[in-house]
C-alpha cells in the first residue's frame, strides 16, 4: 500500500478484508446436509461491515450465521436481514459451495468475479445503485466444506471496477483539516443524524452538501439529480469507511466513483471517508480527499463491462484460497457436549464452586428398570453430566409406554415392539450423541419365582451377568416395577458396597431412598470379592459403618416377610405400575439428586441420614445440603419427609448372615432363595421371630379378663 505522494499520483485503496464466525459454517453444514444435499446452485448470503472506529484497526466484513437462508423452510432461498443496526450494514453476495474440493480448484474464478462485476455495473446503469446503494459492495464467496473433516476451504472476492485510466489524487487530509469550524459542527451533527436514524444508519452511501450559510445536509445518492440545480458551497460524496489508515481510502470507494463518473460524467470528485469513533462522527480520523476521473467516450454502455478485481489475499498475503479446520469446535457431537455442560459449568462460577464435573463424567451407573422410571432417571443423569448408563430390561415397548415414558415413541411400538433396553439406548443416543450408553436385554431371577430343572443354568448365567454388571458398575438404580426383582441387585449391591439408589411408586406415593453401605467393615475395593470368597469369618460382617455409627438399611430390612411373587393372582390394575403421571419424574428426580449429593459428601456412601429441619444436620457444611436416607412423598397430601431407617440383622438381603451364606454358596444360595419361598425367612430367623410373635400374641389373649375396670379409653 502506497501513501499519498506530493503532486497528483494514482490512487490507491485499502482492500476489503474479510472475517467469518464459526456459526456461519456451522450453518452452512447444516444447510449442506439437511436441505442442499448435492445441489451446488449459487446461495444468496448477506455480509455485514461498519464504519472504522479504530484509529489502528480496520473493519472487516463479517459474515455470521445469519447471513445465510434459514434451514427451517423449503421455500426460504434469502437471508432473512434484519435492518436498522448500526454495527451491521447489510451487503449482498452470492456463495458458490462445491461438493468436492477438486471442483473447488477448478472454478472459473475469473469469469465469476466478471459475473459480479457485471452485476454492480448493470446496477449502476439501470439505477437499482441508487436506490439501493450496497450493491456497490456486492461481493462473492467460493467454497467446500469438507464435513468428515469439518475443514473449510474457501475465498473471497470484492469486485471492483476498474477505472481506465485510473483515478488520480489531487488531495487528501484529515477531514477536521479541511472544514471550518462552523462546518465541521454541522457536518458532525448532519453525519451523527444520518447514522442515527433507524432509516439510513445502514445506508453505506450518500453525499454531503455545506451551503454558504456553513449548515450541512446529508443525503442519498437519488436525490443527487434534484439537488444539481441548487448552489452550494461544498459537495462531497461520502461512504462508510472500513479502513483505518490516514492515507489511504478503503475499498468501497472504488465502486462510488465508478457510479459518478458513468452516471453523471463528473470530472473532479471530492469525497469523504466516514469513521467513527465510540459511535459518533469523528472527523479527525475520517478523510477528505479529491480524484480526477477521466471518463472514455462510450464507458457508461451497460453492455460494456470494464474490467474488475478484487480476489483477496490469504494470510500470508498470496492471492490464494484460505482453509480453516473447526474439527475441535464444528462436530455436532462436541458442540453437543460443550453445549450440555454449560449449565453444569455455570453452576461452578457461583452456586456450586465444589461441583466435580470429573467424577460425574467418569460415573457408571447401571439401571435396573427401563420403565416409567428409567426413562426419568437416564435424562436426569445426562443433565448432571454422567455420559456412561447401562439400561436393563427385558421388557418390549407397549403402545401403552410412550405417553409416560419419556424416551420412546410409536416407532418403537410397532411391529410387536422393540425391547426397551435398545429403544432407550437409541433414543438417549439422538438426544445427547456423546452419551456412552448400552442397552442389556435380560431379566433378573427373583425370589418367589420358582425355576423349572431344565432353566436353571439359563438363570444361573442371567445371576452371574448381573453379578458382573454390579461389579463393573459405580452406582447402581433399582427401578423395576416389582419388589421382588430388587431383592438379587441388593443383596449385590450390598456385598460389594455399590451405592444404591431405590425409587418405588405407589399411586399416589414415592419412596425414593440410598441404601446403607454393606455389612463388610471397610469399604469395597478390588481385591475385596476375592478375598470374601475365600473368607466366611463374620467377623468383618457388622451392623455398624466405618465411622462407628449404625449402618442404614436397604429397601428390604423393614420387612418381616421374604420377597414372594407379587403378580400373580393380580387383577390388570394389580399387575401394573398405575400411578399418577407427575409421580415418576418428582421421584425420578429425587433419586439422581440423592446420588449427586452422595457423591459430594465427604463420607460417601458411609455418610449418615439427616432430616429436614433437624438441628442435627450438618447441612450447612454441604454445598447441597442434607444427605437424607429415605425420602417419603404423597401427592394425595401435596408433601415430602425425610426419614432414617437402620438395617435390620434379620434383613433377607443385606444383613450379615445372607451375604455370609452368599459368599460361601454363590449361585447355589441364589437359587434355593429363588425356588423355596421361605429359606430366605428360615436362615435370617424371621420364620422363628414370627413363631414368637404368634406365641407371644396367644399369651397376651389367654392373660386377658372381662375386668375393664383398670381399662382406659383412649
Amino acid at each position: 500500500m502506497e501513501e499519498k505522494k506530493s503532486g497528483n499520483s494514482m490512487l490507491k485503496f485499502a482492500p476489503f478484508k474479510s472475517s467469518v464466525d464459526e456459526g456461519f459454517w456451522h450453518r452452512l453444514s447444516s444447510l449442506k446436509l439437511n436441505k442442499f444435499g448435492i445441489d451446488d446452485s449459487p446461495i444468496p448470503i448477506t455480509g455485514f461491515y461498519a464504519p472504522c472506529s479504530h484509529s489502528r484497526v480496520s473493519n472487516h466484513l463479517n459474515l455470521l450465521a445469519e447471513s445465510l437462508p434459514s434451514d427451517l423452510g423449503e421455500e426460504s432461498t434469502e437471508p432473512a436481514v434484519s435492518r436498522g443496526n448500526r454495527n451491521r450494514c447489510p451487503v449482498p453476495g452470492i456463495l458458490y459451495n462445491t461438493n468436492m474440493v477438486e471442483s473447488f480448484h477448478a472454478l472459473d474464478k475469473q469469469g465469476l468475479l466478471k459475473a459480479e462485476a457485471k452485476k454492480i455495473w448493470e446496477d449502476i446503469q439501470n439505477g437499482k445503485a441508487l436506490e439501493d446503494s450496497s450493491v456497490l459492495s456486492r461481493f462473492l464467496l467460493i467454497s467446500f466444506a469438507d464435513l468428515k473433516k469439518w475443514s473449510f476451504h474457501y475465498w473471497f472476492a470484492f469486485p471492483a471496477l476498474l477505472l481506465d485510466p485510473p483515478a488520480t489524487l489531487v488531495d487528501l487530509k484529515a477531514a477536521s483539516q479541511v472544514f471550518s469550524v462552523e462546518e465541521a459542527e454541522s457536518v458532525s451533527t448532519a453525519l451523527n443524524d444520518w447514522r442515527g436514524s433507524i432509516l439510513t444508519t445502514d445506508v453505506p452511501f450518500f453525499f454531503v452538501v455545506i451551503d454558504s450559510n456553513s449548515h450541512a445536509t446529508v443525503k442519498h445518492l437519488k436525490d443527487w439529480e434534484t439537488c444539481q440545480s441548487s448552489a452550494y458551497q461544498k459537495v462531497l460524496f461520502g461512504f462508510y469507511d472500513p479502513c483505518h489508515l490516514p492515507n489511504n481510502p478503503g475499498w468501497p470507494l472504488r465502486n462510488l466513483l465508478a457510479l459518478i463518473g458513468s452516471r453523471w460524467d463528473i470530472k473532479s470528485v471530492s469525497f469523504l471517508c466516514y469513521r467513527e469513533t465510540r459511535g459518533f462522527a469523528d472527523l479527525g480520523l475520517s478523510l477528505v480527499g479529491k480524484a480526477q476521473i477521466t471518463v472514455q467516450q462510450g464507458w457508461g454502455d451497460v453492455h460494456n463491462t470494464p474490467n474488475a478485481v478484487g480476489w483477496e489475499p490469504n494470510y500470508k498475503g498470496k492471492i490464494e484460497p484460505r482453509c480453516i479446520s473447526l474439527a475441535e469446535s464444528m462436530d455436532p457431537t462436541r458442540l453437543a457436549v460443550s453445549a450440555a455442560d454449560l449449565n453444569l459449568k455455570l453452576m461452578r462460577w457461583r452456586a456450586l464452586p465444589s461441583l466435580n464435573l470429573n467424577t460425574l463424567s467418569s460415573l457408571k451407573c447401571l439401571l435396573l428398570g427401563a420403565g416409567t422410571l428409567g426413562c426419568q432417571v437416564a435424562r436426569m443423569l445426562m443433565a448432571w453430566g454422567v455420559r456412561k448408563i447401562t439400561l436393563v430390561d427385558n421388557g418390549r415397548v407397549a403402545m401403552s409406554n410412550p405417553l409416560r415414558q419419556s424416551l420412546y415413541t410409536l416407532d418403537d411400538c410397532l411391529n410387536g415392539g422393540e425391547f426397551k433396553a435398545v429403544a432407550a439406548v437409541n433414543s438417549l443416543k439422538k438426544i445427547f450423541p456423546a452419551v456412552e450408553a448400552k442397552g442389556i436385554v435380560m431379566a433378573i431371577p427373583m425370589p418367589g419365582h420358582p425355576v423349572p430343572s431344565q432353566e436353571e443354568q439359563s438363570v444361573l448365567d442371567d445371576c452371574r451377568r448381573l453379578h458382573d454388571l454390579i461389579d463393573s458398575h459405580d452406582a447402581v438404580f433399582l427401578l423395576t416395577d416389582t419388589r421382588e426383582s430388587r431383592w438379587l441387585p441388593s443383596l449385590l449391591c450390598a456385598n460389594t458396597n455399590k451405592i444404591t439408589i431405590t425409587a418405588a411408586l405407589g399411586f399416589d406415593s414415592f419412596l425414593v431412598m440410598r441404601h446403607g453401605a454393606g455389612p463388610c467393615s471397610s469399604s469395597h475395593d478390588s481385591n475385596c470379592e476375592a478375598t470374601n470368597a475365600l473368607s466366611t469369618d463374620l467377623s468383618n460382617l457388622v451392623l455398624t459403618n466405618r465411622n462407628g455409627g449404625h449402618r442404614l438399611g436397604c429397601y428390604f430390612c423393614n420387612d418381616v416377610v421374604a420377597p414372594i411373587d407379587s403378580t400373580a393372582n393380580r387383577t390388570l390394575d394389580q399387575q401394573c405400575t398405575v400411578t399418577r403421571p407427575g409421580l415418576a419424574p418428582i421421584a425420578s428426580a429425587l433419586a439422581v439428586e440423592l446420588l449427586v449429593s452422595i457423591l459430594h459428601h465427604p463420607d460417601g456412601i458411609f455418610a449418615e441420614g439427616e432430616i429436614a429441619n433437624s438441628s442435627n444436620n450438618g447441612s450447612s457444611e454441604q454445598p447441597l445440603g442434607i444427605l437424607p436416607h429415605q425420602i417419603r412423598g404423597s401427592l394425595g397430601q401435596f408433601s415430602q419427609m425425610t426419614l432414617v431407617g437402620h438395617s435390620s440383622d434379620s434383613c433377607t438381603a443385606c444383613c450379615s448372615i445372607v451375604v455370609s451364606e452368599y459368599r460361601k454358596r454363590g449361585m447355589e444360595f441364589i437359587l434355593q432363595a429363588i425356588n423355596h419361598p421361605t429359606y430366605l425367612e428360615d436362615v435370617t430367623g424371621l420364620t422363628e421371630l414370627m413363631k414368637t410373635a404368634t406365641a407371644f400374641q396367644m399369651d397376651w389373649d389367654d392373660g386377658t379378663d372381662n375386668d375393664d375396670d383398670d381399662c382406659v379409653e383412649i
